[in-house]
């Protein structure tokens, strides 16, 4: 059974952390200016990359640990103390961002990393046991490595900003650093449990064999060559960006093996799941970003690429990565509400979990979220506030809708479940502890 409270916690966190970098922009939509390389917008970013996607998957990693990689993730009290670590953390880095405190903001970070290295602790203990291919627990294994190397770069660069001690360029070292998370973290991390959650949503065959791992490697060896490069300021990125292009594609090879294997779909799935055309929107997002960043590597840094960066920034982290987080909330969401509501009464819901999902609100959703990043992208790329601030609001809007759906999906399974008078007190109890 996943926990039944923390990855709530952890997931409205997230939506609080992502709305209030939207409503900043919202009511400022000149914040941004003509670079990204200054505190109070650094601030917002980290809103997005730590509170939304980092605590987004933190939280998810309690339900699809024991329901899809059946590792044993019962929450307890130091599961619940990372989660104020990482609550206390993030909010003590964004507040020290916004004030332009660099100390602080490092001090703060080691909360942020305490918490999650807590977390893959349990996860890389519980894979060794776990009966899921190699390729998986690769992806799964790396990803935690890279989030604390990104960390490391990132407490470095803090204390460098008030001390001085670098001899390499700050910035080179802020590339480096949202590599390593963004590519390191987020996107191998996707990518692991996509080879387990792609299956499970359309529904197909599982992909099996260590060709699962030819992914992970490549991306992981381009990561640690564009980092370099990145470092040096080189000037050849490239290749490091083709190796990480190259595991994306063995990626999506492997999706189109899935489908080519599709299964008879459960009768309750509806027929139009809008969260899984969510996640092809955000594939859609990907490629403009891979073909952004690929540009970028052959564009002489005195022909000033500063929109191309801003469209290789925007698409990537929110037209794929944080796109792509949504769209699997709302299929993961189901779950998490149907084994809640049978973890409370001892007795399963009447719906089934592929019943629990609303077309309404899951197409409203999509809908935001389409109007919302090629508005923002265009906004930032080109400092147009009315675009900044028309997709900052539409994609509030989409937010709240999500935040709403959540709490409509919870009660719509405990409203299935039979009356809990009837279940042996002895079994609720079980349930309930378990």
């Amino acid at each position: 059974m996943p926990s039944t409270a923390l990855p709530l916690a952890y997931y409205f966190a997230a939506y609080a952390g992502f709305g209030g970098a939207l409503l900043v922009l919202f009511v400022d939509p000149s914040l941004p200016g003509e670079s990204f390389y200054h505190s109070r917008f650094v601030a917002l970013v980290h809103l997005l990359t730590l509170a939304w996607l980092s605590g987004s998957i933190l939280g998810s990693l309690y339900i699809v640990g024991p329901l899809i990689l059946r590792l044993p993730m019962r929450a307890g009290k130091a599961d619940w103390i990372a989660f104020g670590s990482f609550l206390l953390g993030t909010s003590g880095m964004v507040a020290h961002f916004w004030i332009n405190t660099y100390d602080g903001m490092a001090w703060s970070a080691m909360l942020v990393t305490v918490a999650i290295a807590w977390v893959g602790a349990r996860v890389i203990r519980g894979l060794r046991r776990a009966r899921i291919p190699f390729g998986v627990g690769l992806h799964v294994g790396l990803a935690f490595v890279n989030i604390l190397a990104a960390a490391a770069f990132g407490m470095v660069i803090g204390f460098d900003r008030s001390r001085g001690f670098l001899t390499v360029s700050p910035l080179s070292m802020m590339f480096a650093h949202a590599h390593i998370a963004a590519v390191g973290w987020v996107a191998m991390l996707v990518i692991g449990l996509s080879y387990r959650l792609i299956p499970m949503m359309l529904p197909a065959s599982m992909p099996a064999g260590r060709s699962l791992a030819i992914s992970a490697i490549l991306i992981e060896c381009g990561l640690a060559v564009l980092t370099i490069e990145l470092i040096r300021s080189s000037g050849g990125g490239w290749f490091g960006a083709v190796l990480i292009v190259a595991g994306l594609v063995s990626f999506v090879a492997r999706v189109r093996w899935m489908l080519a294997r599709r299964q008879p779909r459960p009768p309750a799935l509806p027929p139009r799941d809008w969260s899984t055309w969510q996640i092809h929107m955000a594939f859609a997002w990907l490629l403009i970003a891979v073909v952004t960043g690929l540009v970028l590597t052959g564009t002489p840094a005195d022909q000033d690429p500063l929109t191309l960066m801003w469209v290789y920034g925007v698409t990537g982290l929110v037209g794929f990565l944080a796109q792509m987080v949504a769209g699997m909330q709302g299929r993961l969401v189901p779950l998490f509400a149907w084994y809640r509501a049978y973890a409370a009464s001892g007795r399963a819901p009447s719906r089934a979990a592929n019943a629990l999902p609303s077309a309404t609100f899951a197409r409203s959703i999509l809908l935001c979220w389409a109007v919302a990043v090629p508005l923002l992208t265009w906004g930032l790329a080109f400092a147009d506030r009315i675009a900044i601030r028309v997709g900052a609001a539409s994609l509030l809007i989409g937010l709240a809708a999500g935040a709403t759906y959540i709490i409509y999906m919870l009660r719509r399974a405990h409203a299935s479940t039979a009356d809990e008078t009837a279940v042996d007190p002895a079994m609720r109890e079980l349930f309930r502890t378990t």
